[in-house]
Formats: structure tokens, C-alpha cells, sequence
């Protein structure tokens, strides 16, 4: 509290001001209000008690009124610094960062000397990536002189300096940081202290950084014998070595690795390095993973590694051996270890031909794995399956399963053989699951893996296997149910509400492309947007850690968490939900008619009503959806004891489960810029992302960046079919502008985009050209007619009747099968068409529910 403030109370209300700080650190907020509102009894224009107030008011969720309370706060004291520090915090709990660093700054000349304001600002402007301004913050904690004058002598304010200066690019002033620090010490730092040792490293890496291998490998040599973190500084000694071009020392650095970790994959290729072998010195390169399997017959690296190396004769006795001993173990993942050597078509043919002998038994099979034929008395009972035979039929099953090898029919025989012998092992079952996935039935599968997980009702993975597969077949309410069984039993908002909190995020992105294909885009829009909360809460979790890692010391690590928050919304799981999010308001967009949350679940039948049609739909849904709202309410009503957390906080209840206003929003195209900024920004090199963002630019006529986004799609994948559509239908949109753009614009979009298309071209005859050089990719043809659809819609009846011809394409995929279904339902196609395309899909995929007659 301000000294002019501390003036206008008396000791009572100054002791009561104290108490109230102190219920507000320890979150005891009912108690701090009362206390706030005695102070305020007396003195109601009290400004550091409002701001108080305000803060805890804040915290119970009531920001708005917070605000207002401190906006009065502050005309009441305008020069008090916890007013204004409030203000900081206010705005950093809105994400306003520009805003709070202003008032913490004009708090800090209020006060200059406020560790707290100080510490908030220096981490406000970590949080901002304001490397300059965190700088001159972090040096003036470091010259102030804090409580009992500790700051100069406290590491984590010297290494906080450091930090800055090492984030910033200055990497010599950040070694001189920690070297004056380290010239401070009177006494040296015990050999137990483990900040201390992480210190060490890390001023290693700065020197390092700065190019300076010879001296950052000397300073390793320094502190080698007294560092706690011993595994971290051999790996850096033998890089340093490798990178002097030291092989010799280096060999015996990465040896010395391979002793205590044999299984590392990194330690070879630094070890093949430093003796000089490539990849053509097969031989003396199997010599040497042959050495390390024989002194560590346990490790699996030094036997699977060669099988990347070796080709012909040698590949088959090695992959023979390899094989055989983890097939005689019975190792399940021995599929999963070998099938990256599957784009290579000789080895996976090797595989293909070993496994198949050892299934009809014309193939000697070794003892244990070695080149020991077994003898007469080992081999197995033939009135039994053997755990070889087992792990056999299963290794093939997954090979035919593999899209590389695919035999789904010569799969099933196999798998169901297994299931045969041995009916109650999960993996099998498992197997079989994934089997009529690639067939197409999705609801097989879900019942296949349902099955699996009836099997082991303790385990979580097949747990969450069979609700990812109920929700792959829109089995939505069962896989929450599933989920269920392992969350927690008085979370609020049941298992949906505790998977959200937990940040279960591929089980919400799931949920969300499930509810995308039933068409209910208010419930797919609400779970993207739960996907693009987590991210945000993982980057404003980024604060507890700008103080967490200093104070304990792990500096290396806190270093590596903010450069991988630098990249956090390149995480493929943002990618999936922020581009479906995107076209899902592009459809709203496009079709107006979807944002009218009374016609909730009616989206595939609008455009064939009158209009008074629509009117007496919107009725009757409307009534339908008060009549649920209203046993809803009372349901919740009757379960609000359940929204009470464990600290008696009544828990903020969801106003819009279901995602209605999300899907009804007057600006569909603004709401998908909040998707499609960061997503442009961060996965550049995303096609379906650059795709998305031509959606959304040239209906909002921004066409200099819809361009941008097309040409960077092309150059990521100039073959792409989309990239043509998409050229197609931007030419046409520039030459049926009712107002041309202005003659800069017009200038700059031809200068990039008539190389492409010419002003002047035929688009007609460019799309049928298209369409017969690629009339043997259904994707490519499905393109074509998207375009032509586009440019003319009186071709619809050829449009749609060409999609039906696009089954009789030889390469046709069943995933392309699946996008023409969704093509003609787009197109809203006439039942016939729709009819004799499921009819036509379902002769060729005849298990796929997707063309399933009735």
C-alpha cells in the first residue's frame, strides 16, 4: 500500500488491509471480500482497497465488473503504484500483454524500487518475447538492492540476466554474465550443488553456440569430474570431438556412450562417424553392430539397425535371424520395428517370402534365434499352434494389412486363424479391428475393438482404442461412455467435461470430425474451439515457468521450452482442428440458412424448401429445442450439487454446450481468421492450410492473399488437384468482378498470377484438357469437375453423372470413393445420381458402411 494511501486509514483498517492481501495469496476469497468491504464501510473511495477488491473479484471469474472497480480505483488514486499494478494484472489475465506492461511500467516510476512489479513486468515481457525490455528489467533486479540487499548475490538473477541476454542473440555478454557471477563466489559451490552443475552446462552451450567448439570442449574438460549430470556431458564431449575432427578421441567417447546405453541409436551414427564408415561399408559396418549385439545380447538396436544397411543375401540371413528370435519371443511390436524397411520393395518382398516359410514350415527355423537348426525334440507338437506359429500368423496379418503390402482378404484368413488357436488375446482382435477399418466398415471395426477391449477392461490403451473407433464410426455418447471408465467419477461435465480439463486433445479433435460428418457443425465447432483453448493454455502456462526454472536452476531445459513454445501451433492436432474449424465457416459462409440454430440438425434439406417451408421448419425446431432446453435446465438443476469443486467453489458452468452460438455468428469469415492467422503463420508449408486460407480470402475479396496462398500451395505440391480447381475458379472470380480492383492491386495480381492462367484463356477448354491428361486419378478428375461445376452450373447433370464414372477408374482408392459420395452430396445431387453412386461404390467395396445398401 502507498504511503498517501496508508494515511487515510486508521491502525484498524490498516491491519484489515493487511488480512486482505493475505486471504487473496491464499485464495481464500469470500474472506478477503469481507474484509475489502469493511475497509470500504468507512472509506469508500479507499482506492488500493477497490483495487484489491477488484483483484479478487477477478479471480471469482467476475472480470468485467473487476475493471470497473479498478478504472474507479484509480481515479481515486491515481498515483498509488498497486492501483496501477492491479490494472497490469487485469489486463495480463485478459491477454491484453500491451496493455498491463504499460501499467506495470507506470507503476514501476510510481515506485522503481517494487521487486513484485519489477519481477511481473520482466516476465510479462519473457511471455511477449520482448528480449530488449526483458534485458533492462532483469538488470535492474539484478542492481537493485532487494530484500537485504541479496539481489547481486542471489545466481538465479545473474542467470536470469543471462538468460535474456543468451535469447536475444547477445551470446557474449551472456557468458560474461555468468562468468562475473561465477567470480563472486568466495567459497566454491559444493559438489552436490545441482544448480550449480546445470549452470556449468549451460554457459557450455552458449560457448558452444558462438561457434567456439575448441573452448567450449575445453571448458568441458574443466568441469568434467565435479558435474552431477555426467550422461549430458560425455554426449557433449564426444560432439565437440567429432566436430574438431578428433575421431580417434571421439571414437572412444562414443564407446565409452555405447557402454551405458546400447540401445541408442544416436551414439552409432556418431561412433560410424568418427571411424569414417558410410553406408556402402556394409561390411565393416555389420562387423561392428555385430560386436555390440554379442556383448549386449539384450539390446534390440545393434541387431535391427543393419537390417536398414544390408541388401540381398546378407539382408535376408540378417533379417532371417532378426526375425526369428523376436518372432520366437513373441514380441508384439516386430512388426512395428521392421515395417519402415517396407518402402524398399526387395526387402519387403524378403520379408514377405521368409514369413510365409515359416508359416508352412518350409523354412528351417533357428534355435533361439542363432544359426543353430533346432532338433527333433524341440520342435513343436504340429496338433497345436506354438507361440511361433501364433506370432507368425499375426506378423503376416499385419503385413497384409500394411498399405505397402495390402491383401486385406489373405489378412483376415490369417488374423481369424489366430483368433482360432488362441481367442482371448487382445492384440488379435485388435488386429481384426484394423483390418475392416481398411475395408472400409467402420462399424466391424468399432464392434471388432469393442470386443478387444472386453478382453481387458484394466487397460487403458485398448480403452481408448475402441472409443477412438466409436467415434471414427459416429458412435458418439458410447465412446464417451468408454472413456468413462477412466475419468474421473465427480468431474463436472461428466467424462466430456474431465476429458476437456485433462486436454485429451485427440479424443476431442476426434469428437469433433465425428459431429463435422453427422453435419451438427455447432457441436464440431465447439470442440475445435476447445483444441484452440488448450494451446492457448499451454502458452499462457508459459508464465509459471519464466520464474519456476530459474529459481530451481534448470536453465537448459527452461531454454528448450521456450523455443518449442516459439513453434506450438505447428502441433499437427492445431493443424486438424483449426482447418476444419476454418471450412466449417466457410460453409456458413456459403450457406447462411446453417447459422440458424432453430434449424439445428435440418442442414442437408434447406435449399429444397420453399420458403414457407422454412418458416414452419423453423417453428416446429424451435419448439422442439425449448421443449429439450427446458429438460435440460431441470436435469441440471437437479445435478448442481455435482458442479462444486473439492474447494467449494461453485465451477463455471458451460452456457453454450452444444455450440449454437459459435455456429450462429453474424461473421463467419472473421471467426475463421482466429484459425487461420496462426495457422498460415506457423505451418506455412501445410497445404490443406494454405488451401483453406484461399477459402476464406477470396470471399472476402482479399485477392492479393488469396493469390499469396495459392502459390504457396502450388509450391508445395504443384500436382496437387486442389491447386488446379482452386486456379480454375480464382481466374473466374477476376474476370466476373462486377468493380475491378484498383490498378495496383490489379498490376501486382496479374504480375504474379498470369504466368498461371492468361487473362484471355479459354477456362472451359483449360479444365478439359486437365481432365485428359489426369483421367486416370479419380482425385484429379473429381478437381476437374469441382471447376467446371464452378465456371458452369448448368453442367450439373454431366458433373454429377461423371462422378459416377470416376469408380470405373482402375486406380481409384476407397478414400477417393468417399470424397466423390461427399462431392454429390455437396452438389446436393438429384437421389438417382446419389443412388447409383452408392450402388456402383458398394460392387467394388462391398464391406464399407459408408455404401451400404438397405
Amino acid at each position: 500500500m502507498s504511503q498517501q494511501q496508508q494515511m487515510q486509514l486508521g491502525s484498524k483498517e490498516r491491519s484489515l488491509f493487511k488480512q486482505v492481501v493475505e486471504h487473496y495469496e491464499a485464495k481464500h476469497y469470500k474472506k478477503g471480500l469481507k474484509a475489502a468491504n469493511q475497509i470500504l464501510g468507512k472509506n469508500p473511495n479507499h482506492g488500493d482497497t477497490q483495487a484489491m477488491k477488484a483483484l479478487i473479484m477477478n479471480a471469482q471469474g467476475n472480470t468485467d465488473e473487476a475493471f470497473l472497480l479498478c478504472k474507479a480505483a484509480l481515479k481515486n488514486a491515481m498515483k498509488s503504484h498497486v492501483c496501477w499494478h492491479v490494472y497490469g494484472l487485469l489486463w495480463r489475465c485478459v491477454k491484453n500483454y500491451e496493455e498491463a506492461s504499460k501499467a506495470y511500467k507506470f507503476a514501476l516510476k510510481l515506485e522503481p524500487d517494487s521487486q513484485q512489479i519489477l519481477r511481473d513486468l520482466a516476465i510479462l515481457q519473457m511471455q511477449m518475447r520482448d528480449y530488449e525490455g526483458y534485458i533492462k528489467s532483469r538488470r535492474t533486479i539484478l542492481q537493485s538492492s532487494g530484500p537485504r540487499g541479496k539481489n547481486s548475490t542471489s545466481r538465479q538473477n545473474w542467470t536470469g540476466l543471462a538468460v535474456a541476454q543468451h535469447l536475444a542473440g547477445d551470446l557474449y555478454d551472456a557468458e560474461m554474465t555468468l562468468t562475473t557471477f561465477e567470480e563472486t563466489l568466495r567459497n566454491p559451490p559444493s559438489k552436490s550443488d545441482n544448480e550449480h552443475s546445470e549452470a556449468v552446462l549451460y554457459k557450455n552451450t552458449i560457448i558452444a553456440e558462438m561457434g567456439e567448439t575448441e573452448r567450449a570442449l575445453d571448458h568441458l574438460e574443466a568441469v568434467f569430474k565435479n558435474n552431477l549430470d555426467r550422461t549430458a556431458v560425455m554426449e557433449m564431449r564426444a560432439k565437440y570431438l567429432l566436430q574438431l575432427g578428433r575421431n580417434q578421441e571421439a571414437e572412444k567417447a562414443y564407446r565409452a556412450l555405447l557402454e551405458r546405453n546400447a540401445d541408442y541409436r544416436a551414439y552409432y551414427e556418431g561412433l560410424r562417424e568418427a571411424l569414417g564408415l558410410g553406408d556402402s561399408d556394409t561390411e565393416s559396418l555389420k562387423a561392428l553392430y555385430d560386436e555390440y549385439a554379442k556383448n549386449n545380447p539384450r539390446s534390440d538396436t545393434p541387431k535391427r539397425v543393419p537390417l536398414d544397411l544390408l541388401h540381398g543375401e546378407e539382408f535376408q540371413k540378417a533379417a532371417d535371424q532378426y526375425l526369428q528370435q523376436m518372432l520366437l519371443k513373441g514380441v508384439p511390436s516386430t512388426f512395428a520395428n521392421i515395417k519402415s524397411l517396407y518402402s524398399d520393395s526387395a526387402k519387403r518382398d524378403t520379408i514377405q517370402g521368409l514369413a510365409e516359410s515359416y508359416l508352412d514350415g518350409t523354412h528351417a527355423h533357428l534355435a533361439n534365434g542363432s544359426s543353430e537348426k533346432q532338433t527333433d525334440g524341440e520342435q513343436e507338437s504340429t496338433t497345436k499352434k506354438s507361440p511361433f506359429d501364433l506370432a507368425v500368423l499375426y506378423f503376416l496379418a499385419q503385413h497384409y494389412n500394411y498399405h505397402r503390402s495390402q491383401d486385406l482378404t489373405r489378412a483376415m484368413e490369417l488374423i481369424d486363424r489366430a483368433i482360432a488357436a488362441q481367442p482371448e488375446e487382445v492384440n488379435f482382435h485388435m488386429t481384426r479391428a484394423r483390418i475392416w477399418k481398411h475395408r472400409g466398415n467402420s462399424q466391424k471395426a468399432s464392434e471388432t475393438m469393442e470386443k478387444a477391449r472386453s478382453l481387458d477392461e484394466r487397460d487403458r490403451y485398448i480403452n481408448t482404442k475402441a472409443a477412438k473407433y466409436q467415434l471414427r464410426n459416429n458412435e458418439n455418447d458410447a465412446a464417451t461412455m468408454n472413456m468413462g471408465k477412466f475419468t474421473r467419477k465427480d468431474a463436472v461435465g461428466g467424462p466430456l467435461g474431465d476429458l476437456i480439463e485433462m486436454q485429451c486433445m485427440w479424443y476431442i479433435t476426434e469428437d469433433g470430425e465425428s459431429y463435422l460428418r453427422q453435419g451438427k457443425l455447432g457441436l464440431a465447432l465447439k470442440r475445435f474451439t476447445s483444441v484452440y483453448d488448450i494451446f492457448d493454455t499451454w502458452q499462457e502456462d508459459q508464465f509459471d515457468f519464466h520464474s519456476f526454472s530459474l529459481r530451481k536452476g534448470q536453465i537448459r531445459a527452461y531454454i528448450d521450452m521456450v523455443k518449442w513454445q516459439d513453434h506450438l501451433r505447428e502441433h499437427p492436432f492445431f493443424s486438424r482442428a483449426a482447418i476444419s474449424a476454418v471450412r466449417i465457416y466457410v460453409k456458413l459462409f456459403d450457406k447462411p440458412q446453417l447459422r440458424d440454430e432453430s434449424l439445428y440438425g435440418m442442414n442437408g434439406s434447406l435449399d429444397k424448401m420453399s420458403p414457407s417451408e422454412v418458416k414452419k421448419a423453423q417453428k416446429k425446431a424451435r419448439k422442439a429445442r425449448e421443449k429439450q432446453e427446458q429438460a435440460e435446465a431441470e436435469k441440471a438443476d437437479a445435478k448442481k450439487t455435482a458442479s462444486v469443486g473439492g474447494d467449494g467453489e461453485q465451477k463455471k458452468e458451460d452456457q453454450d454446450p452444444k455450440g449454437a452460438k459459435l455456429v450462429g455468428t453474424a461473421e463467419p469469415l472473421v471467426d475463421a481468421m482466429k484459425f487461420l492467422t496462426p495457422l498460415l503463420e506457423f505451418s506455412p508449408r501445410n497445404i490443406a492450410a494454405q488451401q483453406a486460407g484461399f477459402e476464406v480470402f477470396l470471399r472476402t475479396k482479399k485477392y492479393l492473399l488469396a493469390l499469396r496462398c495459392l502459390i504457396a500451395a502450388r509450391s508445395i505440391d504443384s500436382t496437387h488437384p486442389t491447386n488446379h480447381e482452386q486456379v480454375i475458379r480464382f481466374r473466374h472470380s477476376l474476370k466476373s468482378l462486377r468493380e475491378p480492383p484498383s490498378p495496383k492491386v490489379l498490376e501486382a495480381l496479374e504480375g504474379e498470377f498470369a504466368p498461371l492462367v492468361s487473362p484471355e484463356a479459354d477456362l472451359l477448354k483449360l479444365n478439359s484438357d486437365f481432365l485428359a491428361e489426369n483421367s486416370e486419378s479419380a482425385a484429379h478428375v473429381q478437381a476437374s469437375l469441382r471447376a467446371r461445376q464452378s465456371i458452369d452450373p448448368l453442367t450439373a447433370d454431366d458433373n454429377q453423372k461423371d462422378v459416377i464414372r470416376t469408380l470405373a477408374v482402375p486406380s481409384v482408392t476407397l478414400e477417393d470413393a468417399m470424397r466423390g459420395l461427399d462431392l454429390l452430396k455437396e452438389w446436393e445431387a438429384e437421389s438417382r445420381y446419389r443412388e447409383c453412386y452408392v450402388a456402383a461404390a458398394h460392387e467394388r467395396w462391398p464391406d464399407a458402411t459408408e455404401f451400404a445398401t438397405k
